[in-house]
């Protein structure tokens, strides 16, 4: 208590005070706002002192001694007697000991600081602290990595309006600031993260420091603990460019630092992808996924792979995605081979409902599956590699090859964590617009894995870092897993849903206006949402902002160079930013 010294009033006698709420009436020369944390002290018969600690989540003023409306304007005048009176809402976030008494009307209430504020918010209890950013007053915020690192919880659900909850920044902020921090340590250095880049080309320059960073912004940076600076390891990766026959990556923000990547024939066929082709929610209600299914184990029994990346299937060389889906609609359409490739109980009907979505998937999906480029180049996207970062674009796919990429992903990075059999080292996996891939409704291949992760990643190390506009749409098991909760700004109709519960009534009214930058996180230990304002980033979140990358992830760039590709004057145009 020694450093809550700073009395802003009394505990209110006018109003009940529980063991989990009362009022505070402000002094006259005092003010407290919206998130100031306080405490109290009250003293039991035969107990030691007990200490209430907590959180502003309501601040009233008012007339004392007025009884109409208008007599506002009398008082004002001097012609009747009144008082202004202030008064506040706390919501208690801790006491000790745990004897749960109201505090005493007329107690006094001190704002919280130092030892006092760290204990009322738990901060003294978290032995591995993640910098989050600065409350309202200034001061450092805090979250406990166990509930992130899969120690005593895992995951993060982030919802908020697209392009002004700041989603992907607090989500890209966040992994920052657990991986610079000394949260988890030496561990954090072989710990990797998995990001998949579904708008712009935002998040293709991680590995580049902000250019309008300044020395307030690297102060801020200071006080929490960890180094103002770019992502020192970034690999990023993006589909090749339609049509084109050398796997160009379909990127136009940098031209050095990117692979593309892309799947052969012969690992379609064998490690089974082609449901992901079929990835929508909508589709597991139809009787064509028992087609689905037929087909793609016929393709893991007859698919003979060659060295050029192809197939042979069903004795007829196969070098391109167009080729596999008319072999395949082919047979299909034979009388004779039908029945071994769709089953025998299988209607003409429900065939050519396949046969119709399968050929459209040849545009979308053409690009990604290939027998054209050179199999011994890396194109798996994958985190088994030396940067610590990968970025996953898709901004430049449409949505049925944007679900296809994170479905095979997900997949082929979970089960590498499961044959691992250890949690260590940690996965982490960002992924935005959750509600596409993981819908409240219906079944999907990404759907089933998604909750796999949540419900079951944890013990493999795998953490879900989930954002999305509405969390009311997103599928229930993976909220409810969900340890930590992050919401930025909401749309009022969003905002009433049951989802939002943990939110304060006043929480919820004020996350319809918060600004960029302002986020509200829930996590277990405390009752109440804490308020946050992140820093602004230090690495580069649109081309305008890129400076220079660190010189670690300039000597890689530039190993992947090809001097007989700079033409002479040139050269300036293939410097990275």
């Amino acid at each position: 208590m020694a450093e809550a010294e700073d009395v802003v009033g009394r505990v209110l006698g006018t109003e009940d005070a529980t063991p989990l709420t009362f009022w505070v009436a402000i002094a006259p020369d005092a003010y407290l706002q919206l998130d100031d944390v306080v405490v109290t002290r009250r003293e039991v018969a035969g107990r030691d002192p007990v200490t209430v600690s907590g959180v502003v989540t309501a601040v009233r003023s008012r007339h004392e001694g007025a009884q109409f409306d208008s007599d506002v304007f009398a008082i004002s005048d001097g012609h009747l007697p009144a008082q202004v009176q202030e008064a506040a809402e706390i919501t208690v976030t801790r006491v000790e000991p745990e004897v749960f008494v109201p505090p005493r009307p007329g107690d006094p209430v001190m704002r919280a600081a130092g030892q006092a504020r760290d204990a009322a918010l738990y901060f003294d209890q978290m032995v591995r602290q993640v910098p989050l950013g600065f409350s309202r007053d200034g001061e450092p915020v805090f979250l406990n990595a166990d509930f992130l690192d899969g120690t005593r919880g895992a995951h993060v659900s982030i919802s908020g309006i697209s392009g002004v909850a700041t989603k992907t920044s607090f989500a890209t902020w966040l992994l920052y600031s657990l991986l610079h921090s000394d949260a988890i340590g030496p561990e954090a250095v072989n710990t990797k993260a998995l990001i998949f880049n579904v708008k712009g080309e935002d998040l293709l320059l991680l590995d580049h420091e902000n250019s309008k960073l300044d020395d307030a912004m690297r102060s801020s940076y200071e006080r929490l603990g960890v180094p103002a600076k770019a992502f020192s390891s970034v690999t990023v990766m993006a589909p090749p460019r339609a049509g084109d026959k050398n796997g160009v990556p379909d990127v136009a923000c940098r031209s050095t630092g990117v692979e593309s990547f892309y799947w052969t024939i012969a690992q379609f066929c064998s490690d089974r992808l082609l449901p992901f082709v079929f990835a929508d929610a909508d589709d597991e209600r139809q009787q064509y996924t028992m087609v689905v299914h037929q087909v793609t184990a016929k393709l893991h029994r007859e698919a003979k792979p060659k060295d050029d990346g192809g197939a042979v299937i069903d004795g007829q060389l196969v070098s391109s995605y167009g080729g596999l889906v008319d072999l395949v609609c082919d047979r299909l359409s034979d009388d004779d081979t039908r029945g071994t490739w769709a089953g025998s109980a299988v209607g003409l009907g429900t065939v050519n409902a396949f046969i119709r979505r399968l050929i459209s998937s040849t545009r979308d999906i053409g690009r990604l599956v290939r027998g054209d480029l050179p199999p011994k180049r890396v194109h798996g996207v994958g985190t088994d590699h030396d940067a610590q970062v990968t970025v996953v674009d898709l901004h430049n796919l449409p949505d049925r090859a944007q679900r296809f990429v994170v479905g095979v992903t997900l997949r082929s990075e979970f089960e590498r964590k499961e044959k691992a059999g250890s949690a260590r080292p940690l996965q982490f996996v960002v992924l935005d617009e959750l509600n596409k891939y993981a819908p409240r409704d219906g079944t999907s291949p990404i759907k089933e894995i998604l909750l796999d992760i949540a419900e079951r990643g944890r013990s493999l190390g795998v953490i879900l870092i989930g954002a999305q506009q509405t969390a009311s749409e997103v599928e229930r098991r993976i909220a409810a897993n969900s340890a930590i909760r992050v919401v930025g700004r909401l749309d009022p109709a969003e905002a009433n849903r049951p989802e939002y519960g943990f939110l304060a009534t006043g929480q919820r009214q004020r996350a319809l206006m918060a600004k960029p930058g302002t986020m509200f996180v829930a996590q277990p230990e405390l009752p109440v949402p804490l308020v946050v304002n992140f820093p602004f980033p230090a690495w580069a979140t649109r081309p305008a902002e890129a400076g220079a990358p660190p010189a670690s992830a300039l000597r890689s760039v530039t190993q992947t160079i090809d001097p007989f590709a700079l033409a002479a004057g040139d050269e300036d145009d293939d410097i990275p930013f």
